[in-house]
């Protein structure tokens, strides 16, 4: 069962897609994961775009947690169809998805402009690590990350660090039990005096 850890819909449970659509990150990985961004005040009124949503567990967590904007993405339509009740179940506004691949949802940048504050990838283990670095790249290129955004990747602790693009710089590593997390934000921006 998984189900929502934290904030106003802590304790509601999440319908997880059928069969082995997908690989929900257990409770136990998302509550440290999500008290390391609350301790960082990541959460409240954030941007969050969910990659690869799966369940939809990161992204209404977030909801969960005072995020103010939710896009989950994810390509499978029946994992979609699960998401879309999830969110009702969540019952959070500003909660979008979108049902489509992670590169054409990133292709044509942020809807209305609107730029990410946190960043949740946790795509399948079958994806090929310069997919995933062409999807990093894709984030800086096609501007959807703010300036002090902070991008979270989810793969197998046998996975190597992702590739990072310039435009983004890794800040921190955890790994619990086969799941490896890599932390990552711009740079600092240089102080002109």
């Amino acid at each position: 069962m998984t189900r929502i850890i934290s904030g106003v819909a802590g304790g509601r449970r999440l319908q997880t897609p059928p069969g082995s659509l997908t690989r929900p990150t257990s409770d136990r990985v998302r509550e440290a994961l999500f008290s390391r961004l609350e301790h960082r005040g990541l959460l409240d009124g954030a941007n969050v775009l969910d990659l690869y949503a799966g369940s939809g567990a990161l992204g209404l967590e977030a909801a969960s947690r005072g995020a103010a904007l939710v896009l989950l993405v994810e390509s499978h339509q029946a994992a979609a169809k699960v998401i879309r009740s999830n969110v009702a179940v969540v019952g959070r506004p500003g909660v979008r998805v979108l049902a489509d691949t992670v590169e054409r949802a990133l292709a044509s940048g942020p809807p209305g402009g609107v730029r990410m504050d946190l960043v949740l990838l946790d795509p399948p283990y079958d994806v090929p690590e310069d997919a995933l670095a062409s999807v990093l790249a894709t984030l800086v290129e096609r501007q959807w990350l703010a300036s002090d955004a902070f991008v979270v990747v989810e793969r197998s602790s046998r996975s190597p660090q992702p590739t990072w693009p310039e435009g983004l710089e890794l800040s921190g590593e955890k790994r619990y039990g086969e799941t490896a997390m890599w932390f990552a934000e711009p740079p600092p921006r240089e102080v002109v005096a």
